[in-house]
């Protein structure tokens, strides 16, 4: 379980977020729902270390990340798996060798047992076939299922995704949230997933912290969102006609 106390970044004297609380189950796909510029993507960047808050804790499993020492960060780092936004393959790289990175630059396995792994992963995602292909020889979404084989390369506890569904049609965009939601309940991983896609929220979200200009303004689960009275957060659900039809027609059930 990773824990936030009340977690705050500034930039330049600007508050970004704000007294942040919250708290993300193992075994659960825990989204981090706003809309653009809510500060979401900030909360994950701290999460993982890629940004120091200006104050608060950030606890994996009991222990603050905050305070660690470089030695145990780096320990740590290599229970933590990370989808981003735009996949981040090397270009230079085939798929396999892409997979391969993490565990060439952590694991103790030989060549031999390295490379076993990282085919795994490629199976696990169903693009084993590609593994010898170029980032620029495949499709954006064959690219987001080799970065979250990547990302599960070394077993993580932890897994954080980035808008997975980025720039993908939907049928693909479905098939990634599948995919991230098989591997956190096979390998009970505490997943995190940043996204604005309410599709995504109503497919795989077990647990939706919703992030309001900096601020956490609702925490709750998925079949919770669609009958919640905070205002903010039904402005951001029910932006879309799909998704008003959808509250009418439950309204009318009901």
């Amino acid at each position: 379980m990773i824990e936030v106390k009340n977690l705050r970044k500034e930039f330049d004297g600007e508050v970004v977020l704000d007294n942040i609380n919250a708290s993300f189950q193992n075994g659960m796909v825990n989204m981090i729902i706003g809309k653009s510029g809510s500060g979401k993507t900030v909360l994950l960047k701290c999460l993982v270390g890629l940004m120091a808050p200006t104050s608060g804790d950030i606890r994996y499993d009991g222990r603050n990340f905050v305070g660690l020492k470089s030695k145990e960060v780096r320990r740590l780092r290599r229970d933590i798996g990370m989808l981003f936004q735009g996949a981040a393959l090397f270009d230079s790289r085939t798929v396999l060798e892409n997979v391969m990175f993490p565990l060439d630059m952590f694991s103790r396995k030989n060549r031999r047992e390295r490379k076993k792994r990282a085919e795994f992963c490629l199976e696990r995602v169903n693009l084993l076939e590609a593994a010898h292909l170029y980032p620029s020889e495949i499709s954006g979404g064959m690219k987001k299922r080799a970065a979250i084989a990547r990302a599960i390369a070394l077993n993580p506890k932890y897994l954080f995704c980035d808008e997975p569904n980025s720039g993908l049609d939907p049928k693909t965009s479905q098939l990634i949230d599948e995919l991230i939601f098989d591997l956190t309940k096979d390998f009970s991983m505490t997943t995190i997933v940043v996204s604005h896609d309410m599709n995504s929220v109503i497919n795989i979200g077990d647990k939706v912290i919703f992030i309001n200009e900096g601020v956490k303004e609702w925490e709750g689960n998925k079949s919770e969102v669609m009958g919640t009275d905070n205002e903010k957060l039904n402005d951001f659900v029910f932006a879309s006609d799909l998704f008003k039809k959808i509250k009418e027609a439950e309204e009318e059930k009901g």
